[in-house]
């Protein structure tokens, strides 16, 4: 069982990167996909997750109308488009997976302890 995260790099600020997380060994789709950031000092924090069946997204209120989150179960595979990154929004990106069986929007899935798998981040560095 094992989640991998990539797509980071470093980008001008007002760019665009799109992070992808798949999945081996498992099927993602009875799973929630959160994506969740760490920056240097700072403490781990949610980004942004998706229902297992793609009907409900969140996204944390300082990246919503730029960050977009989707899934494509056919690939195993969830993307977190990321749109007019700023230099706030570095850090090392990593997706987690959870079956709790919470209703969609709850809060409960901002919370990284309530995720059971997790991948080995990507850093998104920002910066001209």
């Amino acid at each position: 069982v094992q989640l991998q995260a990539s797509g980071g790099g470093l980008v001008q600020p007002g760019g665009s990167l799109r992070l992808s997380c798949a999945a081996s060994g498992f099927s993602l789709r009875i799973y929630v996909i959160g994506w969740f950031r760490q920056a240097p000092g700072k403490e781990r924090e949610w980004v942004s997750y998706i229902s297992s069946s793609g009907g409900t997204t969140r996204y944390l209120d300082s990246v919503e109308g730029r960050f977009s989150i989707s899934r494509d179960n056919a690939k195993n595979t969830v993307y977190l488009q990321m749109n007019n990154l700023g230099p706030e929004d570095t850090a090392v990106y990593n997706c987690a997976a959870t079956n709790r069986p919470y209703y969609d929007s709850s809060d409960y899935y901002t919370i990284p302890s309530e995720y059971d798998f997790w991948g080995q981040g990507t850093q998104v560095t920002v910066s001209s």
